[in-house]
């Protein structure tokens, strides 16, 4: 049975000789309270880069062209303990957009220097991918978290 399709959109921006990525502290629901990037579930008949298009728009106000959007890669999630949370995401990153990011219903978004991001308020897997990917690079990993929920107990597969 294929997993449930989501996506994923880092914004990276110049800002005084440094490059700064755009996160969201989510409000509500899964991930509740951790840093995330923006994103979401894919809608029947969207592809990923359509589901990042609108799903930027929805969560910050802002507006990304399909074309702008570079794939980064795929990660694979499994939680056995709630296999209703486990799902496939598409990466994307973006450096080109229109308007200014603005809290949503889902996300209070800020602004982090790609050298501090704030790893441990976000899920347990991205200080071992996230880095590589806003550093120009590709990502296609699993990773399978524990009872807790939280925390990534394997990596079947870790090509990077």
């Amino acid at each position: 049975m294929p997993l449930p399709q989501v996506c994923v959109c880092y914004l990276l921006r110049e800002r005084e000789g440094r490059v700064e990525v755009l996160l969201g502290r989510k409000k509500h629901g899964l991930g509740m309270g951790y840093f995330v990037g923006l994103g979401g579930k894919l809608e029947p008949g969207e592809t990923a880069t359509d589901a990042a298009v609108r799903e930027v728009f929805e969560e910050s106000g802002v507006t990304v062209a399909a074309g702008d959007l570079e794939p980064r890669g795929l990660l694979t999630y499994h939680f056995p303990h709630r296999e209703a949370w486990s799902q496939e995401s598409s990466v994307f990153v973006c450096r080109r957009w229109e308007g200014e990011p603005a809290a949503s219903d889902e996300l209070d978004p800020e602004w982090f220097d790609v050298a501090t991001v704030p790893f441990a308020q976000m899920w347990d897997d991205a200080r071992r991918w996230l880095p590589g990917v806003l550093d120009g690079g590709l990502v296609r990993r699993t990773f399978v978290f524990g009872a807790d929920l939280a925390t990534v107990v394997e990596e079947p597969s870790s090509v990077a």
